[in-house]
């Protein structure tokens, strides 16, 4: 598939992919827990990358959204293809987690779908599966209301939810008969069920007609099997807050 245009070709060979298109690159600078369900922490870098055919009207977009690929997108409603970029965790960089399983980076890919069901409301669900990192699933509720304060100054914030399989908090909260006696942890075996809920806000600056910046503050309360985790009890805590800053720049191009 090349970016650039062709020459005349019959309307048949024309194919869903045909048309204006937009990608939005950049990331994000976070003061966040060191490690999920961390009572500590630290700064890190999250990167953002989406993807979409141009629409009517300008996309709202939170930094929740992992990278993204639209395949259906009427301006009301888009779906697609999604994934999530996920670094690894060992105790070399993480004390209080020492002794136990060191979680691989990798990934997670799935689906995500979103409706716009006002002028100034946007809900949104991603599923993944958990690729080297984990052999989980993870789904991820969000709903986001927004305002424009000005042309170009925005506020949002809403509701969050996400739930995970055993094999997400196995890898991330539990701990077996080994792990215990080598870190001093109480054994547990987790299942699948709600993994946090919280809210979360941002202000966003349209700096130009391309560059977007924003400003933003999460928080999640864990629940369910990562509440229950003796790494979270007995090193960790329920109460995960997260502060950051980002930045993206969109492309437009066109495929024919």
């Amino acid at each position: 598939m090349a970016l650039v245009a062709m020459g005349a070709a019959p309307a048949a060979a024309e194919g869903w992919f045909s048309g204006d298109w937009y990608i939005k690159l950049g990331g994000a600078v976070l003061h966040a827990p060191k490690f999920e369900g961390a009572s500590g922490r630290e700064f890190s870098f999250q990167p953002m990358i989406s993807i979409g055919k141009a629409g009517p009207s300008a996309r709202f977009s939170s930094r929740n959204d992992n990278i993204s690929w639209a395949f259906v997108d009427n301006g009301t409603f888009r779906a697609g293809a999604a994934g999530k970029l996920i670094w690894g965790r060992d105790g070399d960089t993480h004390p209080a987690i020492r002794d136990l399983s060191e979680v691989k980076a990798g990934g997670e890919a799935g689906v995500f779908a979103e409706i716009y069901p006002t002028d100034f409301l946007r809900l949104r669900a991603e599923v993944r599966h958990g690729i080297r990192s984990h052999d989980g699933v993870v789904a991820d509720l969000a709903a986001d209301a927004f305002f424009d304060v000005t042309d170009t100054i925005q506020l949002s914030g809403g509701p969050r939810a996400s739930w995970a399989s055993a094999g997400y908090h196995e890898a991330y909260y539990g701990v077996d008969a080994d792990e215990a006696i080598a870190s001093g942890l109480s054994p547990y075996s987790p299942g699948s069920g709600i993994k946090s809920w919280g809210v979360g806000g941002a202000v966003t600056w349209k700096t130009t007609d391309q560059l977007t910046t924003s400003v933003f503050a999460e928080y999640q309360r864990l629940a369910g099997p990562a509440a229950d985790s003796s790494l979270v009890r007995e090193r960790g805590s329920k109460d995960q807050v997260l502060i950051g800053a980002s930045a993206s720049y969109r492309f437009d191009f066109s495929l024919r």
